[in-house]
């Protein structure tokens, strides 16, 4: 009995693993972070675009209102001037004017206050489109990330270092754009800035 155990083989020591998948597991959780990073700040400007958007539809559905009070009252003044032209009494040409002036009034009070939509209207448009844009950079450095990430998994199954070197170089390219789109994009392209409006007088609308 002692004999039979002498003479069994002593079974062989498991392998050792790679010293690099120990750095795979590390790059791989920089990376997910990264990741979740982008993630989170490309969902921010995609909620900024869209509240944008939808800011700049308001403005501009109140541009088109002020726009057809001031067609409205265009319309009232001229009519009341072929009035003012067919009256034979003065009196009647007097009232006719007071009436005249104060349609102009209000012609040329639209006409600033759609100049003032149309600034604020324009700045959504241009802050929409920014967003969007900077929101794309932040898009394309989650898509490169993510793909990273798969290699590098598919590296430490497979037992494969190329997949993970591959997988770093498609990661480098993701935290450049995250780089790009959070600490530089701002500086080379500058957020549109928010018109300044004229203090205008209190009227009724």
């Amino acid at each position: 009995m002692s004999e039979s155990k002498k003479d069994a083989p002593t079974p062989a020591p498991a392998p050792a693993p790679d010293a690099w998948t120990k750095w795979v597991a590390l790059s791989t959780t920089l990376l997910a972070v990264c990741a979740a990073f982008a993630t989170l700040k490309g969902g921010s400007y995609s909620t900024k675009t869209q509240l944008a958007t939808v800011s700049a539809s308001n403005k501009w559905a109140y541009y088109q209102a002020k726009s057809l009070k001031e067609t409205a009252r265009d319309t009232e003044s001229t009519i009341i001037k072929v009035i003012e032209a067919a009256a034979p009494a003065p009196e009647a040409k007097a009232i006719a004017r007071k009436a005249i002036e104060k349609a102009d009034e209000e012609i040329k009070r639209y006409k600033g206050e759609k100049a003032e939509i149309m600034k604020d209207a324009l700045h959504l448009d241009a802050e929409a489109a920014y967003c969007q844009a900077r929101g794309g950079n932040f898009g394309l450095a989650i898509m490169f990330l993510q793909i990273a990430i798969m290699l590098s998994a598919i590296a430490a199954l497979m037992k494969k270092k190329s997949f993970w070197i591959v997988g770093l170089c498609a990661g480098a390219i993701g935290v450049g754009y995250l780089v790009y789109a959070w600490p530089l994009y701002e500086k080379i392209y500058p957020a549109p800035v928010a018109p300044v409006h004229a203090d205008a007088p209190k009227v009724a609308k």
